[in-house]
């Protein structure tokens, strides 16, 4: 029985690892309140996740911590595949910025932990308890019963062992691989946990100096070399399997694994090194009623894409304002079906993805690296094929066939197909004309520098923290009526009109007393946007994606059919 004073809360989270930690931020902002409970007695402190993408980059600047995290990341991380010769086989290098910042980054994870933790200060709606273990879970129709245990603190601490009640209206387990509320949710953790053991070694005052990533397909003995800020160095090396995992801390065998790639007599300066076994897995199931899962508790991939973190923050991003639209009453409970829906078959593809990395760098056959090393050199001829890798488009990125969608061409609630299809709407030749084929509903909307009222800021602080209604050219509340403008205002919507910058006078005369915002298109990424999609108006949700996409006559069409597929409920009653 609980032998401290029962606490209540919104949301619990279980685990203050980076997905619990961006999820109690989003939240936090949101007015929700979140008692986050961890385990350790503080956070972890050695380095884990290296690579950080734009998408992540997006949420921290939706958490309002981009100034401090900025100090602990590094732009343009440039990975190249190596094989035993030190020949190139494969540069990954993608260029642009469509969400707003450089596609990939190194980055500092414990300090990136540290400054999001820190920004938690910011919320009085927020508490955040170390030494706490989640070990019970008991669910209701209205709401989550758990005990967690102190088992944690400083000696002496008359608290260790107690246990505390904690009600809440939802519960959301962070807590990694092993997750107890996994486990309570009966999902299974579908996939492969591959033999291979690697050591990664963490160095201070980096003896090498130079930038990027190198994964070293060596047959001889596989490799990692990525350069971080702070001066800071990774090595990781395959283990054999007649090597234990006792040796990495014997410094000769450290210094025997290190002896071709560092300068003779070199002295390091360890922070850490430790053994791990790459997991590829994946939930069955992401909820069961009020208890859902995320980050690692969900899905576990290998290292090879840098994508456990990513895939945890894009959990999070995807979860929060789903769940703050739930406790708020504007939104029916349904609306939490659309997590899992939406987030796990783009977990399994970056599982997937990053097996599959690992299967071209780690073989120890020589002939089999030998037959990769000749494919490579003969796919690497082709420029096409050369650049579709450094592009990085064999990532797959997230884009949502069902759930807060809207179909592109018949408007259809909950589904979106990818393409284009004259056999659905064959009568309307601008859906046939569209540059691309490929519909924008379910992907990330783009995030340009913009003009609002004279000042050049990022879309997504313009769009703000809903909803938003984006046309181009056109104030979108000429095409709504009085009511559903009413309900839009209810729902916390916010309309824009994206016009040239020597379209902003006359847009700023057509928007007065509407409440629509004036966006200046000062780099004409959003104008190159429309045309491509042969669309006026799109529908952005929260988390940025595009829940809907279409001409300005089906704007109300369209709405209805977002709050239909997001189970949004009526306001004005």
């Amino acid at each position: 029985m609980p032998s401290s004073s029962p606490l209540a809360t919104d949301v619990l989270i279980a685990g203050a690892g980076p997905t619990g930690l961006v999820l109690a931020n989003l939240l936090g902002a949101r007015g929700v309140a979140v008692t986050l409970v961890e385990k350790r007695a503080d956070l972890i402190d050695y380095p884990r996740g290296v690579g950080m993408d734009d998408e992540s980059y997006r949420t921290i600047q939706a958490m309002g911590l981009l100034k401090e995290v900025e100090p602990y990341t590094l732009p343009q991380h440039i990975m190249r595949i190596v094989n035993g010769r030190g020949e190139v086989i494969m540069t990954n290098d993608p260029q642009g910025e469509p969400f707003g910042y450089p596609r990939k980054f190194g980055f500092l994870q414990p300090l990136v932990d540290r400054a999001m933790y820190e920004g938690l200060a910011r919320y009085p709606n927020v508490q955040v308890l170390f030494g706490r273990e989640l070990c019970s879970i008991e669910e209701d129709a209205d709401g989550v019963t758990a005990i967690v245990r102190h088992v944690e603190g400083p000696e002496g601490d008359k608290a260790l062992g107690e246990s505390t009640e904690v009600r809440a209206r939802y519960l959301v387990g962070c807590e990694g691989g092993r997750s107890f509320t996994r486990k309570w949710i009966g999902a299974e953790f579908v996939g492969v946990s591959p033999s291979t053991r690697w050591v990664v070694v963490d160095v201070r005052n980096d003896p090498l100096g130079f930038p990027n990533v190198y994964l070293g397909a060596d047959p001889a003995r596989p490799y990692v070399s990525i350069g971080l800020p702070h001066g800071v160095r990774r090595f990781e090396f395959m283990l054999f399997d007649d090597e234990p995992n006792e040796r990495v801390e014997d410094n000769a065998f450290v210094t025997q694994l290190l002896h071709e790639h560092l300068p003779e007599g070199t002295e390091l300066d360890i922070i850490r090194r430790r053994v791990f076994t790459h997991h590829g897995r994946v939930a069955s199931e992401f909820r069961k009623g009020r208890v859902l899962i995320a980050g690692d508790a969900a899905h576990l991939m290998p290292v090879w894409m840098g994508q456990g973190f990513n895939s945890g923050v894009r959990d999070a991003t995807n979860l929060a304002w789903k769940l703050e639209a739930v406790l708020a009453g504007r939104a029916d409970e349904k609306l939490l079906d659309t997590y899992s829906a939406e987030r796990r078959d783009h977990a399994k593809a970056m599982v997937d993805l990053s097996l599959a990395m690992g299967n071209i760098i780690k073989p120890t056959d020589r002939r089999i690296a030998f037959g990769r090393d000749a494919l490579a050199r003969t796919m690497n001829i082709s420029p096409a094929v050369k650049n579709y890798f450094s592009d990085m488009r064999f990532k797959p990125m997230p884009r949502y066939g069902r759930g807060v969608v809207v179909d592109h061409e018949t408007l259809t609630p909950g589904t979106a197909h990818r393409k284009i299809s004259r056999r659905r709407v064959p009568r309307l030749i601008p859906l046939r004309n569209a540059l691309s084929k490929n519909s924008p509903v379910g992907a990330q909307f783009i995030q340009p520098w913009v003009g609002v009222d004279g000042e050049d800021v990022r879309l997504d602080d313009a769009l703000g923290t809903g909803f938003a209604l984006l046309s181009w050219g056109l104030n979108p509340a000429t095409l709504l009526d009085d009511a559903t403008r009413a309900e839009l205002d209810a729902q916390g919507v916010r309309l824009l009109c994206a016009v040239s910058p020597n379209q902003v006078a006359w847009a700023k005369q057509e928007c007065a007393d509407t409440g629509t915002t004036v966006v200046a298109d000062t780099h004409g990424a959003l104008k190159a946007w429309f045309d491509k999609a042969s669309v006026g108006t799109a529908i952005i949700r929260p988390d940025r994606f595009v829940a809907a996409a279409c001409f300005n006559a089906d704007l109300p069409k369209a709405v209805r059919a977002v709050a239909e597929a997001g189970h949004l409920l009526p306001t004005q009653r």
